[in-house]
């Protein structure tokens, strides 16, 4: 099999037509973001029934030409695991959609939550993808004849695994359920971190006191905007052990700053006046709390988590679905500590477990 790169403008608005009468569109995106904070696209994948299609946006040809199908709501984009190409698609396309995103239909129908393209396309379609090109680097020109095939490959499947997994779907009576989850999902509150809500991703910030909690709030907000900036890595920027030992030692001076572990000279030098900014804006007391010891679990909650996984486990395994699909570990807790804001009492989720929950709490 021989694959052709779209790179010119003309080849690029023919597809574009082309594309405008098709009942769907398979799409993919290979992309590179190891060295930035956003990623950058490097190949588009596209297949309608008898053809399919790679796209070189490096190429210098107008992808713009392509933005009203992909925004275009008449056709659906079946896109396998879609979070990430939607967001590399973002600054070219705006929202792409609709979705049908095949890696979390085939959740619902009872395969694995994470079911990676190749192993789902074995299991459904009995075909063995290759998989030498796992690891290619993307924005090297230019791409080989293997490169390319296996680009192709991860679209020319997308229709047949789309219509068994309706199918099957249809069988279990859940398409409701996949059209909850497939709302929104090329929104960009879903795609893209917000500054202000950075800290919600680091895993320690419910151990701290008030003051350090609203430093944790400003520092990793200062940190996500700076990696937009400087188009880097947040990890690149202050890593999560560092910005944690600020936040737990939240020093006043360059000089006590400089004596935290984890942190560079280099990065004391650079950044380390912007982060004392960020410090003296979180208005902190002149003394600090102590620091928070780890509390030892409350023997009673962590029976009634336990008793809540178990009943998650028995239900799950009823509806043969991984427990993780109807809800996590983290959310059981949320719940046994009183709080109701968690997607297992929303929607399709709620009614199938989520009552049964409430009923169990205190």
């Amino acid at each position: 099999m021989s694959v052709a790169t779209l790179t010119d403008s003309e080849a690029i608005e023919g597809l574009a037509g082309r594309l405008a009468s098709a009942p769907f569109i398979g799409l993919d995106t290979e992309f590179m973001r190891e060295r930035t904070y956003r990623p950058q696209l490097c190949l588009v994948q596209v297949a309608v029934p008898g053809e399919n299609q790679c796209i070189d946006p490096l190429a210098g040809g107008n992808l713009g030409a392509l933005a009203a199908v992909m925004r275009d709501t008449a056709i659906p984009k079946i896109i396998h695991a879609a979070r990430q190409d939607l967001e590399v698609l973002w600054p070219v396309f705006g929202s792409v959609a609709p979705v049908f995103d095949t890696q979390i239909a085939a959740a619902l129908t009872g395969l694995p939550a994470q079911i990676g393209y190749s192993d789902l396309v074995r299991r459904l379609l009995g075909v063995d993808l290759p998989k030498g090109q796992t690891r290619t680097d993307w924005s090297r020109r230019p791409l080989s004849e293997a490169q390319l095939i296996y680009a192709v490959d991860d679209v020319a499947h997308l229709g047949a695994l789309r219509d068994l997994l309706v199918e099957s779907l249809r069988r279990l009576d859940r398409l409701a359920w996949l059209d909850e989850e497939l709302e929104g999902l090329a929104s960009p509150d879903k795609l893209f971190v917000d500054p202000d809500k950075a800290h919600q991703r680091l895993r320690w910030s419910g151990e701290l006191d008030a003051d350090r909690a609203r430093l944790a709030r400003l520092l990793a907000a200062w940190r996500e905007r700076r990696a937009s900036e400087k188009d880097r890595p947040r990890s690149w920027i202050l890593d999560d052990a560092g910005l944690r030992n600020i936040v737990m030692r939240a020093p006043r001076s360059l000089a006590e700053l400089g004596q935290i572990e984890d942190l560079t000279p280099g990065f004391v030098e650079r950044s380390g006046p912007a982060v004392l900014e960020v410090i003296e804006s979180a208005a902190l007391p002149a003394q600090l709390s102590p620091l928070p010891q780890r509390s030892r679990p409350d023997p009673e909650k962590a029976a009634l988590v336990k008793a809540l996984g178990g009943l998650v486990q028995q239900v799950a395994t009823g509806l043969s679905l991984s427990p993780e699909i109807l809800t996590t570990r983290r959310e059981l807790e949320m719940l046994a500590n009183g709080s109701v804001e968690v997607d297992v009492l929303r929607g399709w989720r709620r009614a199938v477990i989520g009552e049964q929950l409430l009923e169990r709490l205190p």
